[in-house]
C-alpha cells in the first residue's frame, strides 16, 4: 500500500516510516527540506517537499495514498512561540485530516499524546477521561486543542481515523529535553532532579510498531492510549545512573520550590529574553511534582500492546548514549 506520512524527520515518525517500509509498504513522506532528509530517501522513502501548514502541499503529496499517518508536531518546552505551536499542532492537524477526507483515504492514524490530559495530579486517566487540564505548557494546550477540536469531531463525523496517545517516548535517536538531561546525567552534570514527577514511558520502536499495527487493526473512530510503564522521572535517572556507573542526582526539589523558581524565572525573562529553555518558568512548572499517568489497558486488549520493560529499554538507550559520548 501507499502510505502518506508526516513527521518522518522526527523521532517517532522516522522510526515509523522505516518500519512501514520494512513491512512492505510504499512510503511517501512530506518533509520541509528534502536535501536534509536524504537518510529517509536512502531507506526507500519517497520525499515530497511541503509543510503541514500549507494545505496545497499536503493535498498534492497525499494524492493517491491508501493510508495516512500523521505524526508531525511542534514539541518544545520552555518556548514562548505559541503562534507557531498552534499553527503546527492545531492548524496543521486540521489540514492533514481535511485532506485525508478530501482524498477519501480509507484509513489513517493520528499521533496525539497523553499530554492532552495535562497534569493528571496523581490520577490514572484512560480514553473515557474528560480532557480538562490543567495544562502546564503550550505543547500540552495545543495538542489538547488538536485532539478535542479537530481529531475527535472529525472522527465523530465519520473520518476513518485511529488516534494513538503515547506518553514519554524514549530510545536511541531521541532529541527531547529528557534526552538532554539523560546525557547530562551520563556526563556527571545532573545534580538535580525533581521529586514525585511521574510519567509513562515506552520505547520508540514499540511505539512505532503499534502505529503500524493500528493502521490495519485499530478500530476507526477509536482512541488508544499507548503510554507504557509508569515511573517517576527521578527513578528513571537513578536506574540510568546505576546502569552507567555514574552518580544519581542528589538534590530533589519539591513542587513548591520549583513553582517559586518558575515565578522568579517568569520575572527574569522580561529582562533576559534569551534565558535557556530549561530555566524558563514553563519548564520548571512542567516538572513541579506533576504527573502524566494513563492506562494502556484498551490498547493491550485490542492492539496487543506489550511494550518492553523500562529497565531493558533504558539499558539500550544508556548504552547508545555512552557510545556517542565516547566518540
Amino acid at each position: 500500500m501507499q502510505v502518506f506520512v508526516t513527521g518522518a524527520t522526527g523521532f517517532i515518525g522516522g522510526r515509523l516510516a522505516r518500519a512501514l517500509v520494512a513491512a512492505g509498504h510504499r512510503v511517501r513522506a512530506l518533509v520541509r527540506d528534502p536535501v536534509a532528509a536524504q537518510g529517509l530517501a536512502q531507506a526507500g522513502i519517497e520525499l515530497h517537499a511541503g509543510d503541514i501548514r500549507d494545505r496545497g502541499s499536503v493535498r498534492e503529496a497525499m494524492r493517491g495514498a491508501d493510508r495516512v499517518v500523521h505524526t508531525a508536531a511542534w514539541y518544545r518546552i520552555g518556548s514562548d512561540d505559541a503562534a507557531q505551536a498552534h499553527d503546527i499542532n492545531v492548524v496543521g492537524t486540521r489540514n492533514v485530516l481535511e485532506m485525508m477526507r478530501e482524498h477519501a483515504v480509507p484509513r489513517g492514524v493520528y499521533t496525539s499524546s497523553i499530554a492532552v490530559y495535562g497534569d493528571t495530579q496523581g490520577r490514572t486517566v484512560d480514553e473515557a477521561t474528560p480532557i480538562t487540564g490543567p495544562w502546564n505548557s503550550t505543547y500540552e494546550r495545543t495538542k489538547a486543542l488538536a485532539h478535542t477540536e479537530v481529531a475527535l469531531p472529525m472522527m465523530a463525523e465519520g473520518l476513518p481515523l485511529v488516534t494513538l496517545l503515547p506518553g514519554v517516548v524514549y530510545g536511541p535517536g531521541d532529541h527531547s529535553p529528557i534526552r538532554d538531561s539523560l546525557v547530562q546525567l551520563l556526563q556527571k552534570r545532573l545534580p538535580v532532579a525533581p521529586r514525585n514527577t511521574t510519567y509513562c514511558w515506552a520505547h520508540v520502536d514499540d511505539t512505532a510498531a503499534v502505529h503500524v499495527h493500528a493502521l490495519e487493526h485499530g478500530r476507526t473512530g477509536e482512541c488508544y492510549i499507548v503510554a507504557g510503564a509508569v515511573c517517576e522521572l527521578l527513578r528513571v535517572y537513578e536506574l540510568a545512573a546505576a546502569q552507567a556507573g555514574v552518580p544519581a542526582p542528589r538534590l530533589h526539589p519539591s513542587g513548591k520550590t520549583l513553582r517559586t523558581l518558575a515565578r522568579a524565572s517568569d520575572a527574569l525573562a522580561r529582562f533576559v529574553p534569551q534565558l535557556p529553555a530549561a530555566y524558563r518558568g514553563e519548564s520548571l512548572r512542567s516538572v513541579a511534582e506533576t504527573t502524566s499517568i494513563a492506562s494502556s489497558a484498551k490498547a493491550g486488549r485490542e492492539l496487543g500492546w506489550r511494550p518492553r520493560g523500562l529497565e531493558l529499554g533504558l539499558r539500550e538507550t544508556v548504552e547508545h548514549e555512552l557510545g556517542l559520548l565516547r566518540r
